[in-house]
């Protein structure tokens, strides 16, 4: 049986989820997400409010092992809430768009195995890295959520934010990758996540 969770208890897992990729500051946020996601929607709220506000840069230098490893932890993020939205959704263009995060989600992580693999680059988590926590902790929180227009309107806020962080974290990879193929792949990847952000942004323009 799904429980009861309200709009704000799903987006502050996401948001929560997010900082793993546009701030990667570790310890600092780790136990708001561990202790907060139940606490009620006040303080569900408020984490998203912060959350919101964090800004996209990474707050440590990355190494190309670094950004392999973020990338493929956002890919596989993006495609396990697709793969829920798709399901769980209720709204039919939440379904289709959660159907579209897994299809291309899942190929860029492809992508992106494959050219670490080929360079011999084996990806790294930067130092403090909670991701894995939090990534099952959101992953929770969604399975959990019951179905309605709360979480179809928690999910595509939630991708809404995810891609407009995930683009301003790619600048900033671009910026540090070392490694020109790396920075390829980063470069013809943004136009796919550029595309995400507009169809997310035109399905919450009418959910309003």
């Amino acid at each position: 049986m799904y429980r009861t969770i309200s709009q704000n208890d799903v987006l502050a897992a996401m948001v929560g989820a997010i900082m793993v990729f546009s701030a990667c500051s570790g310890d600092d946020d780790a136990a708001t997400t561990d202790t907060g996601m139940a606490a009620g929607d006040t303080g569900a709220a408020m984490m998203g409010d912060t959350a919101l506000a964090m800004p996209a840069a990474p707050a440590i230098a990355l190494t190309d092992a670094n950004i392999f490893f973020l990338l493929d932890r956002a890919n596989v993020l993006d495609s396990a809430a697709g793969a829920i939205a798709s399901t769980k959704g209720t709204n039919s263009e939440i379904r289709e768009f959660g159907k579209m995060m897994t299809r291309d989600h899942h190929g860029l992580r492809e992508q992106g195995g494959l050219l670490a693999k080929r360079l011999g680059i084996t990806p790294a988590a930067p130092p403090n890295d909670t991701s894995a926590a939090k990534m099952s902790r959101a992953m929770s929180i969604m399975n959990a959520a019951a179905k309605g227009r709360d979480f179809d309107k928690a999910y595509i806020d939630y991708q809404v934010t995810d891609h407009v962080n995930v683009l301003a974290t790619a600048a900033q990879a671009m910026a540090a990758a070392q490694n020109p193929e790396l920075k390829n792949m980063i470069q013809k990847a943004t136009p796919v996540v550029q595309a995400h952000l507009d169809s997310a942004q035109a399905i919450q323009r009418r959910m309003m």
